[in-house]
């Protein structure tokens, strides 16, 4: 354990973001809490756990003494161990003011507390047992958040859902463990030696789970990081247009001139609760100006780089070669086509027939940018690409460490199996069942390094 995850000292921070707003919070953790709250303002009442208490906020002179009232603050008590981080919690709620709040910050310092390190409070939590590792990482998910999908699977994480998934997982490898410890340990006492076929069953009813727990992780990074999808195409073809009603405002410009659009233009926008980044790119084809030229580069590293593509097409315009090389291009990626304004040949059948002849049996979507034809069924098609068409479910894996823990155990179980079906001694067979264990034990952080420890909580913000 670290210096500082070892320390008992009292920790202070701001709690709120950085800036002005109705309320700005001070918090206090450690043994010294409420003797410094109580030496920080000047309290009504004396403090009592799980009750709120006015105080004044009171500006001193360069002695100590006393000038004037500055604030009014709510501070609230929280008594060891029922806090967030099981030790005294003290918060001071005054108003938003950034001059107060540092006031209140710089008082407490100078009182005996330490500022608090990027997540040391959560960190606290985890390491009183008032968090796993899995719930932390959680907390943090929680105040990063972008939208609601993202706040609904992470409060269901900080509830626990992940850990309550693992759990008869590791019930039952521990059991397993017992099971051939006892045999070893006991065999003189005429304690029956487990046999190859029970081993085998067990071993095995550990796996359909946690490879249902490892496949999580694509929808679980998916909801967590989002996607980005590139919409390209030919100049003229609405690129822009079906950008903006993607978007649902007029973000990218948009004129009947070809190559309007010189650079990226990146918009972020929730669908069913993803996180999607669209890129409106320039036209694709031959460049006469530099400017152009440069875009159109730009639209190729981004059509290289996206998670999913939006391939436009101009229903009045036969394919061309670009085009051609385009969908080539994009055979074997996750790709949608929009065949866009499809307004102009609605009564066209002769125009349809042959731009259809020429498609193929490339999959695409008629819509029009100018009418909204085709545009929710295009978010429901791009939804299912992104997707796979999984359903939603809780307890996730959200992160590569999380995903590595599961892939780990899956791997020590397939040498378990391995091992006992080439008849190995039950010891040698314990070894890989103890590593396992000890994998799906860093899930939750029962045997997560401090370094990773520390890693982990300064991504956080201080004062959480």
């Amino acid at each position: 354990m670290t210096e500082r995850t070892a320390a008992t000292d009292t920790i202070a921070a701001i709690s709120t973001p950085p800036g002005r707003g109705g309320i700005g919070i001070v918090r206090l953790s450690g043994t010294d809490s409420v003797s410094i709250a109580a030496q920080l303002v000047r309290l009504r009442h004396p403090l009592m756990p799980a009750h709120v208490r006015l105080a004044d906020v009171i500006a001193y002179s360069e002695t100590g003494a006393e000038l004037e009232v500055i604030d009014e603050a709510l501070v609230t008590y929280f008594e060891a161990p029922n806090s967030y981080t099981s030790e005294d919690v003290v918060e001071i709620a005054a108003h938003g003011s950034p001059v107060i709040l540092d006031f209140l910050l710089r008082r407490a310092l100078a009182l005996g507390a330490r500022l608090a390190d990027p997540g040391e409070f959560t960190q606290r939590a985890f390491l009183s047992g008032r968090l796993d590792l899995t719930q932390a990482e959680a907390v943090r998910d929680l105040i990063e958040a972008q939208t609601l999908t993202q706040a609904r699977q992470a409060a269901s994480q900080m509830g626990g859902a992940l850990s309550r998934r693992v759990m008869p997982v590791k019930h039952a490898l521990v059991e397993l463990i017992a099971l051939l410890e006892a045999g070893i340990d006991f065999a003189e006492d005429d304690v029956d030696v487990a046999p190859q076929v029970e081993i085998a069953r067990r071993i095995d009813a550990l796996k359909p789970p946690l490879t249902a727990l490892e496949a999580s992780f694509a929808r679980g990074r998916l909801v967590h990081y989002g996607l980005t999808l590139a919409i390209v195409g030919r100049p003229n073809a609405g690129k822009s247009s079906l950008f903006n009603r993607l978007v649902e405002r007029d973000r990218a410009i948009v004129t009947a001139s070809p190559g309007t659009t010189r650079d990226l233009v990146t918009e972020r926008i929730s669908l069913d609760g993803i996180p999607l980044e669209l890129v409106d790119t320039a036209g694709l084809r031959e460049g006469l100006e530099e400017a152009e030229q440069m875009g159109i580069r730009r639209s190729r590293e981004a059509l290289a780089d996206a998670d999913l593509v939006l391939i436009v097409l101009d229903a009045t315009e036969p394919i061309n070669e670009e085009e051609r090389r385009l969908l080539a291009a994009t055979d074997s990626r996750p790709a949608l086509i929009a065949v866009n304004k499809s307004d102009l040949i609605a009564n066209d059948r002769a125009a349809s027939d042959l731009y259809a002849k020429e498609l193929l049996d490339v999959p695409a979507l008629a819509t029009s940018a100018l009418t909204g034809e085709g545009i929710e069924e295009l978010r429901a098609q791009i939804l299912r690409l992104a997707t796979g068409g999984a359903a939603a479910e809780t307890g996730l894996l959200t992160n590569l460490r999380q995903h590595q823990a599961v892939t780990d155990t899956l791997n020590a179980l397939a040498d378990a199996s391995r091992a006992n079906a080439s008849s190995i001694p039950h010891e040698m067979i314990l070894l890989d069942l103890y590593r396992a264990l000890w994998a799906l034990d860093s899930l939750t952080g029962q045997t997560t390094s401090d370094d990773i420890l520390n890693l982990i909580f300064s991504t956080f913000c201080i004062g959480k």
